[in-house]
Protein backbone atom coordinates (compact mmCIF):
# COMPACT_ATOMS: atom_id res chain seq x y z
CA UNK A 1 0.00 0.00 0.00
CA UNK A 2 1.23 3.51 -0.77
CA UNK A 3 0.00 7.08 -0.60
CA UNK A 4 0.82 9.98 -2.90
CA UNK A 5 3.69 12.17 -1.77
CA UNK A 6 3.54 15.97 -2.04
CA UNK A 7 4.32 17.54 -5.38
CA UNK A 8 7.39 19.75 -5.40
CA UNK A 9 6.49 23.44 -5.50
CA UNK A 10 9.79 24.30 -7.22
CA UNK A 11 9.11 26.55 -10.20
CA UNK A 12 10.30 25.79 -13.72
CA UNK A 13 13.63 27.66 -14.06
CA UNK A 14 12.50 28.85 -17.49
CA UNK A 15 9.89 30.96 -15.71
CA UNK A 16 12.47 32.87 -13.67
CA UNK A 17 13.30 36.42 -14.78
CA UNK A 18 16.47 36.67 -16.88
CA UNK A 19 19.55 38.17 -15.24
CA UNK A 20 23.14 38.66 -16.40
CA UNK A 21 25.79 36.75 -14.48
CA UNK A 22 29.49 37.46 -14.08
CA UNK A 23 31.66 34.54 -12.94
CA UNK A 24 34.68 34.77 -10.66
CA UNK A 25 37.07 31.79 -11.04
CA UNK A 26 35.90 30.01 -14.22
CA UNK A 27 36.81 26.42 -13.27
CA UNK A 28 34.95 23.11 -13.31
CA UNK A 29 31.96 24.03 -11.13
CA UNK A 30 31.56 27.33 -13.00
CA UNK A 31 31.43 25.35 -16.25
CA UNK A 32 28.63 23.19 -14.84
CA UNK A 33 26.80 26.27 -13.57
CA UNK A 34 27.02 28.21 -16.83
CA UNK A 35 25.98 25.22 -18.92
CA UNK A 36 22.95 24.50 -16.74
CA UNK A 37 21.87 28.16 -16.66
CA UNK A 38 22.10 28.48 -20.45
CA UNK A 39 20.27 25.22 -21.16
CA UNK A 40 17.45 25.56 -18.66
CA UNK A 41 16.81 29.27 -18.04
CA UNK A 42 16.62 32.63 -19.74
CA UNK A 43 19.55 34.02 -17.72
CA UNK A 44 23.02 34.21 -19.23
CA UNK A 45 26.62 34.26 -18.10
CA UNK A 46 27.91 37.35 -19.91
CA UNK A 47 31.36 37.78 -18.36
CA UNK A 48 34.09 35.93 -16.50
CA UNK A 49 37.05 37.13 -14.46
CA UNK A 50 40.18 35.15 -13.69
CA UNK A 51 43.77 35.77 -12.67
CA UNK A 52 44.48 34.38 -16.15
CA UNK A 53 42.91 36.32 -19.03
CA UNK A 54 43.38 33.30 -21.28
CA UNK A 55 41.42 31.11 -18.89
CA UNK A 56 38.58 33.63 -18.80
CA UNK A 57 38.57 33.87 -22.59
CA UNK A 58 38.46 30.10 -23.00
CA UNK A 59 35.61 29.86 -20.52
CA UNK A 60 33.52 32.46 -22.32
CA UNK A 61 34.26 30.80 -25.67
CA UNK A 62 32.85 27.53 -24.28
CA UNK A 63 29.68 29.30 -23.20
CA UNK A 64 28.71 31.33 -26.23
CA UNK A 65 31.06 34.26 -25.97
CA UNK A 66 31.09 37.37 -23.83
CA UNK A 67 33.48 39.57 -21.93
CA UNK A 68 36.64 38.11 -20.41
CA UNK A 69 38.69 39.87 -17.76
CA UNK A 70 42.17 39.15 -16.47
CA UNK A 71 41.33 40.35 -12.97
CA UNK A 72 38.48 40.06 -10.49
CA UNK A 73 38.46 43.83 -10.01
CA UNK A 74 37.66 44.36 -13.68
CA UNK A 75 34.88 41.77 -13.54
CA UNK A 76 33.04 43.35 -10.60
CA UNK A 77 33.41 46.80 -12.18
CA UNK A 78 31.38 45.67 -15.22
CA UNK A 79 28.19 47.76 -15.03
CA UNK A 80 26.28 45.32 -17.26
CA UNK A 81 26.45 42.47 -14.71
CA UNK A 82 23.42 41.96 -12.47
CA UNK A 83 25.04 39.43 -10.12
CA UNK A 84 28.35 37.68 -9.43
CA UNK A 85 28.85 33.95 -8.97
CA UNK A 86 31.97 33.13 -6.91
CA UNK A 87 33.26 29.67 -7.85
CA UNK A 88 36.80 29.68 -6.41
CA UNK A 89 38.30 27.43 -3.67
CA UNK A 90 36.97 28.07 -0.15
CA UNK A 91 40.13 29.93 0.80
CA UNK A 92 39.25 32.72 -1.63
CA UNK A 93 35.49 33.08 -1.08
CA UNK A 94 35.77 35.77 1.58
CA UNK A 95 38.13 38.05 -0.32
CA UNK A 96 36.35 37.73 -3.66
CA UNK A 97 32.82 38.01 -2.28
CA UNK A 98 33.85 41.07 -0.29
CA UNK A 99 35.28 42.59 -3.48
CA UNK A 100 31.99 42.04 -5.32
CA UNK A 101 29.81 43.32 -2.47
CA UNK A 102 31.90 46.48 -2.14
CA UNK A 103 31.43 47.01 -5.88
CA UNK A 104 27.66 46.92 -5.28
CA UNK A 105 27.08 43.47 -6.77
CA UNK A 106 24.70 40.83 -5.38
CA UNK A 107 26.59 37.56 -4.90
CA UNK A 108 25.96 33.83 -5.09
CA UNK A 109 28.96 32.16 -3.45
CA UNK A 110 29.85 28.49 -3.64
CA UNK A 111 29.68 26.26 -0.62
CA UNK A 112 31.26 25.98 1.81
CA UNK A 113 30.34 29.65 2.10
CA UNK A 114 33.70 30.70 3.53
CA UNK A 115 36.72 29.18 5.24
CA UNK A 116 35.33 29.88 8.72
CA UNK A 117 32.44 31.50 10.57
CA UNK A 118 34.24 34.78 11.25
CA UNK A 119 34.63 35.36 7.52
CA UNK A 120 30.98 34.43 6.96
CA UNK A 121 29.81 36.87 9.61
CA UNK A 122 31.74 39.72 7.99
CA UNK A 123 30.27 39.04 4.55
CA UNK A 124 26.77 38.88 5.98
CA UNK A 125 27.28 42.16 7.82
CA UNK A 126 28.54 43.89 4.66
CA UNK A 127 25.70 42.53 2.53
CA UNK A 128 23.06 43.57 5.04
CA UNK A 129 24.63 46.98 5.49
CA UNK A 130 24.62 47.50 1.73
CA UNK A 131 21.15 46.05 1.13
CA UNK A 132 22.58 43.48 -1.29
CA UNK A 133 21.39 39.95 -1.96
CA UNK A 134 23.90 37.36 -0.74
CA UNK A 135 23.28 33.61 -0.87
CA UNK A 136 25.24 30.42 -0.37
CA UNK A 137 25.26 28.20 -3.45
CA UNK A 138 24.25 25.04 -1.61
CA UNK A 139 22.39 23.93 -4.73
CA UNK A 140 20.64 20.98 -3.07
CA UNK A 141 18.45 23.28 -1.00
CA UNK A 142 16.74 24.57 -4.13
CA UNK A 143 16.09 21.21 -5.83
CA UNK A 144 12.56 19.79 -6.19
CA UNK A 145 13.16 16.71 -4.04
CA UNK A 146 14.29 18.85 -1.11
CA UNK A 147 10.96 20.64 -1.33
CA UNK A 148 9.15 17.28 -1.14
CA UNK A 149 11.16 16.53 2.02
CA UNK A 150 10.41 20.04 3.31
CA UNK A 151 6.67 19.45 2.96
CA UNK A 152 6.79 15.99 4.56
CA UNK A 153 8.61 17.42 7.57
CA UNK A 154 6.19 20.34 7.84
CA UNK A 155 3.20 17.99 7.62
CA UNK A 156 4.56 15.76 10.39
CA UNK A 157 4.51 12.71 8.11
CA UNK A 158 7.56 11.25 9.86
CA UNK A 159 6.30 11.78 13.39
CA UNK A 160 9.06 12.87 15.76
CA UNK A 161 12.38 12.84 13.90
CA UNK A 162 14.96 10.71 15.71
CA UNK A 163 17.88 10.15 13.36
CA UNK A 164 19.28 11.93 10.31
CA UNK A 165 22.08 10.17 8.43
CA UNK A 166 24.08 11.63 5.56
CA UNK A 167 27.39 10.68 4.01
CA UNK A 168 29.51 11.91 1.14
CA UNK A 169 32.61 10.05 0.12
CA UNK A 170 34.62 10.11 -3.08
CA UNK A 171 37.82 8.39 -4.05
CA UNK A 172 40.33 10.80 -5.57
CA UNK A 173 43.60 9.87 -7.24
CA UNK A 174 45.22 13.28 -6.90
CA UNK A 175 48.75 14.63 -6.36
CA UNK A 176 49.71 16.30 -3.05
CA UNK A 177 49.56 19.68 -4.80
CA UNK A 178 45.84 19.32 -5.64
CA UNK A 179 43.55 21.90 -3.96
CA UNK A 180 41.77 19.17 -1.97
CA UNK A 181 45.06 18.31 -0.26
CA UNK A 182 46.36 21.87 0.04
CA UNK A 183 45.96 23.58 3.44
CA UNK A 184 46.57 27.00 1.86
CA UNK A 185 43.44 26.47 -0.28
CA UNK A 186 41.37 25.25 2.70
CA UNK A 187 41.46 21.72 1.33
CA UNK A 188 40.16 18.55 2.93
CA UNK A 189 37.04 16.43 2.84
CA UNK A 190 34.94 18.45 5.29
CA UNK A 191 34.58 21.79 3.51
CA UNK A 192 34.38 20.26 0.04
CA UNK A 193 32.28 17.11 0.57
CA UNK A 194 31.19 17.09 4.20
CA UNK A 195 29.36 20.37 3.76
CA UNK A 196 26.57 18.41 2.04
CA UNK A 197 25.62 16.07 4.92
CA UNK A 198 26.23 18.84 7.49
CA UNK A 199 23.92 21.19 5.59
CA UNK A 200 21.36 18.40 5.14
CA UNK A 201 21.33 17.78 8.90
CA UNK A 202 20.86 21.51 9.50
CA UNK A 203 18.00 21.49 6.96
CA UNK A 204 16.19 18.82 8.99
CA UNK A 205 17.20 19.48 12.61
CA UNK A 206 18.49 23.05 12.73
CA UNK A 207 21.61 24.06 14.61
CA UNK A 208 23.14 21.31 16.78
CA UNK A 209 23.25 21.66 20.56
CA UNK A 210 26.14 19.22 20.89
CA UNK A 211 28.85 18.09 18.45
CA UNK A 212 31.15 15.10 18.76
CA UNK A 213 33.62 14.62 15.92
CA UNK A 214 36.62 12.55 14.97
CA UNK A 215 38.87 12.74 11.93
CA UNK A 216 41.86 11.31 10.11
CA UNK A 217 44.40 13.65 8.53
CA UNK A 218 46.38 13.46 5.31
CA UNK A 219 50.17 13.78 5.18
CA UNK A 220 49.66 17.31 3.81
CA UNK A 221 47.79 18.38 6.95
CA UNK A 222 44.14 18.45 5.87
CA UNK A 223 41.32 16.08 6.75
CA UNK A 224 41.05 12.84 4.77
CA UNK A 225 38.00 11.55 6.65
CA UNK A 226 35.62 12.98 9.24
CA UNK A 227 32.68 11.54 11.16
CA UNK A 228 30.46 13.48 13.57
CA UNK A 229 27.31 13.25 15.63
CA UNK A 230 25.28 16.46 15.74
CA UNK A 231 22.64 16.35 18.48
CA UNK A 232 19.61 18.62 18.54
CA UNK A 233 17.24 17.83 21.40
CA UNK A 234 16.86 14.05 21.40
CA UNK A 235 17.52 13.77 17.66
CA UNK A 236 20.90 12.73 16.30
CA UNK A 237 22.42 13.81 13.01
CA UNK A 238 25.12 11.38 11.93
CA UNK A 239 27.42 12.71 9.22
CA UNK A 240 30.46 11.23 7.55
CA UNK A 241 32.73 12.32 4.74
CA UNK A 242 35.89 11.02 3.11
CA UNK A 243 38.02 11.80 0.08
CA UNK A 244 39.62 8.35 0.12
CA UNK A 245 36.66 6.05 -0.67
CA UNK A 246 33.54 6.11 -2.83
CA UNK A 247 30.81 5.80 -0.21
CA UNK A 248 27.10 5.35 -1.06
CA UNK A 249 26.52 9.13 -0.58
CA UNK A 250 22.97 8.53 0.59
CA UNK A 251 20.80 10.22 3.20
CA UNK A 252 17.88 9.27 5.40
CA UNK A 253 15.56 10.82 7.97
CA UNK A 254 13.95 8.42 10.44
CA UNK A 255 11.02 9.36 12.66
CA UNK A 256 8.57 7.65 14.95
CA UNK A 257 6.02 7.28 12.13
CA UNK A 258 8.07 6.90 8.93
CA UNK A 259 11.44 7.36 7.29
CA UNK A 260 12.64 9.15 4.17
CA UNK A 261 15.43 7.71 2.04
CA UNK A 262 17.36 9.58 -0.64
CA UNK A 263 19.49 7.53 -3.03
CA UNK A 264 23.02 8.52 -3.88
CA UNK A 265 24.14 11.09 -4.62
CA UNK A 266 21.46 12.41 -2.28
CA UNK A 267 22.37 16.04 -2.94
CA UNK A 268 21.60 15.73 -6.67
CA UNK A 269 18.06 15.65 -8.14
CA UNK A 270 16.34 12.48 -6.88
CA UNK A 271 13.04 10.83 -6.15
CA UNK A 272 12.03 10.70 -2.47
CA UNK A 273 11.16 7.34 -0.92
CA UNK A 274 8.88 7.27 2.15
CA UNK A 275 8.41 4.10 4.22
CA UNK A 276 5.99 4.06 7.14
CA UNK A 277 6.61 2.03 10.28
CA UNK A 278 3.91 -0.39 9.06
CA UNK A 279 5.86 -0.96 5.85
CA UNK A 280 3.87 1.12 3.35
CA UNK A 281 6.14 2.56 0.66
CA UNK A 282 5.65 5.67 -1.48
CA UNK A 283 7.94 7.36 -3.97
CA UNK A 284 7.82 10.81 -5.52
CA UNK A 285 8.06 11.47 -9.25
CA UNK A 286 11.55 11.41 -10.80
CA UNK A 287 13.15 14.80 -11.45
CA UNK A 288 12.74 16.52 -14.83
CA UNK A 289 16.24 18.04 -14.58
CA UNK A 290 18.95 15.64 -13.48
CA UNK A 291 22.59 15.62 -12.36
CA UNK A 292 24.52 18.87 -12.26
CA UNK A 293 21.96 20.40 -14.59
CA UNK A 294 20.11 20.94 -11.30
CA UNK A 295 22.47 23.84 -10.57
CA UNK A 296 19.99 25.94 -12.55
CA UNK A 297 17.48 25.80 -9.69
CA UNK A 298 19.66 27.88 -7.35
CA UNK A 299 20.33 30.37 -10.16
CA UNK A 300 16.60 30.68 -10.90
CA UNK A 301 15.80 31.14 -7.21
CA UNK A 302 18.48 33.83 -6.96
CA UNK A 303 17.04 35.59 -10.04
CA UNK A 304 13.56 35.53 -8.48
CA UNK A 305 14.88 37.02 -5.23
CA UNK A 306 16.96 39.65 -6.98
CA UNK A 307 14.08 40.79 -9.17
CA UNK A 308 11.78 40.97 -6.13
CA UNK A 309 14.29 43.15 -4.26
CA UNK A 310 14.97 40.50 -1.60
CA UNK A 311 18.29 40.38 0.23
CA UNK A 312 18.02 36.91 1.81
CA UNK A 313 16.70 33.51 0.77
CA UNK A 314 13.83 31.94 2.72
CA UNK A 315 15.08 28.50 1.62
CA UNK A 316 18.61 29.03 2.94
CA UNK A 317 18.77 32.17 5.10
CA UNK A 318 22.10 33.76 5.85
CA UNK A 319 21.52 33.12 9.55
CA UNK A 320 21.49 29.38 8.85
CA UNK A 321 24.53 29.60 6.58
CA UNK A 322 26.35 31.20 9.53
CA UNK A 323 25.34 28.45 11.96
CA UNK A 324 26.48 25.83 9.45
CA UNK A 325 29.88 27.53 9.29
CA UNK A 326 29.97 27.54 13.10
CA UNK A 327 29.27 23.80 13.05
CA UNK A 328 32.12 23.25 10.59
CA UNK A 329 34.40 25.37 12.77
CA UNK A 330 33.64 23.23 15.83
CA UNK A 331 34.19 20.00 13.92
CA UNK A 332 37.54 21.35 12.70
CA UNK A 333 38.46 22.39 16.24
CA UNK A 334 37.78 18.89 17.53
CA UNK A 335 39.81 17.15 14.82
CA UNK A 336 42.64 19.68 14.98
CA UNK A 337 42.28 21.13 11.48
CA UNK A 338 43.70 24.66 11.32
CA UNK A 339 44.45 26.45 8.05
CA UNK A 340 47.69 28.46 7.64
CA UNK A 341 46.11 31.92 7.83
CA UNK A 342 44.01 31.23 10.92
Amino acid sequence: MSTALPTARTADPQDAPPIKWGVIAPGWIADQFAGAVHRHSKSRVVAAGSSSLQRAEEFMARHGGGRAYGSYEALVADADIDAVYVASPHSHHHEQTLLALRAGKPVLVEKAFTQNAAQAAELIEVARGSGLLLMEAMWSRFLPHYDVVRQLLADGALGDVQTVIGDHGQHFEIPPTHRLLNPALAGGALLDLGIYPVSFTSFVLGAPEEIQATGTMTTTGVDAQVSAVLRTGSAHGIVSTTQTAASPTTASISGTAARIELAGPFYQPQAVRLTTVSGDVSESAPPAITGHEGLVHQAAHFADLLTAGATDSPLLPLAETLTIMQTLDEIRRQIGLVYPNE
